[in-house]
């Protein structure tokens, strides 16, 4: 990490947030990006070099000014070593009950945000010699669970587009790394998006009582600098990987009884 151009999204909470610290005391120059003005200049401010840190305000959902975006990012230092793509949002609803439009969201923010900006930023790493793109997904988009439908969607559709953009571009020297966290204790619980869009506004017990945002943060840059694929980071949730790949139909039959929390 030491002098690199990391770009990091999500960067004011949670477990972008403990990536700007990590990433920081690594030595790396940051661009750190996410809805909230304040609170990136907040998480900034408590970096030990914030000269090397760069604010940029973006929207993920709005993905037409994301190519803007990348290109404001890319003149900051010349060029994007590492883009991080740690925005997202989650959602606690049953499938019948969220509108479309809530659906619509969580697919523009935590899908086609990753791929716009990602697709903005490869030219410039590709004429730089190479680089690397991580996509925080979740272990939902290894198996899906209840009340989290469209969430899991979108999820694995990264998994899908990214295992095919790797191949494509494995040549070019682009290494995509996708990382699948379980419960991360992080507000993305209290953020998370009811039926009708609204934050759920509580905290999930999976969610209080899982890993530390900075030990995922250092999970995570550990498979960065190893050129990992694919990592899972959690706790007894991560055995479900293994779970659906091997046992499917007793999967299948656990998860429609299990108690997931809403």
């Amino acid at each position: 990490m030491n002098n690199k151009v990391v770009w990091i999204t999500g960067a004011s909470s949670g477990i972008g947030e403990a990536l700007v610290y990590a990433c920081s005391n690594a030595g790396a120059k940051l661009i750190i990006s996410s809805r909230n003005r304040d609170e990136l200049y907040r998480v900034k401010s408590a970096c030990k070099s914030p000269v090397n840190i760069h604010v940029l305000p973006l929207d993920l959902e709005q993905t037409d000014t994301l190519t803007g975006k990348a290109e404001d990012a890319i003149r900051i230092y010349g060029h994007v070593d590492i883009l991080i793509n740690s925005g997202g949002i989650s959602q606690r609803a049953l499938a019948l009950d969220a509108t479309l439009q809530t659906e619509q969201r969580l697919m523009n923010v935590n899908f086609w945000g990753t791929v716009v900006l990602s697709k903005a930023v490869l030219p410039n790493m590709i004429n730089h010699g190479g680089g690397k793109i991580v996509c925080i997904s979740s272990l939902t988009g290894k198996f899906g669970t209840k009340f989290r439908s469209a969430y899991a969607a979108s999820k694995h559709a990264l998994h899908g587009y990214f295992d095919s953009l790797r191949s494509e571009v494995f040549d070019k020297n682009i290494q995509i790394t996708i990382v699948c966290p379980g419960f991360i204790k992080t507000n993305v619980s209290l953020n998370a998006l009811t039926a009708n869009g609204t934050p759920q506004g509580t905290m999930d017990e999976g969610q209080n009582n899982g890993v530390l945002p900075e030990d995922c943060a250092q999970q995570i840059l550990a498979a960065i600098k190893q050129n990992k694929e694919e990592i899972y980071i959690g706790k007894k949730e991560v055995k479900g990987v293994l779970f659906k790949r091997f046992f499917p139909l007793r999967f299948s039959k656990y998860m429609r009884t299990a108690q997931v929390t809403r």
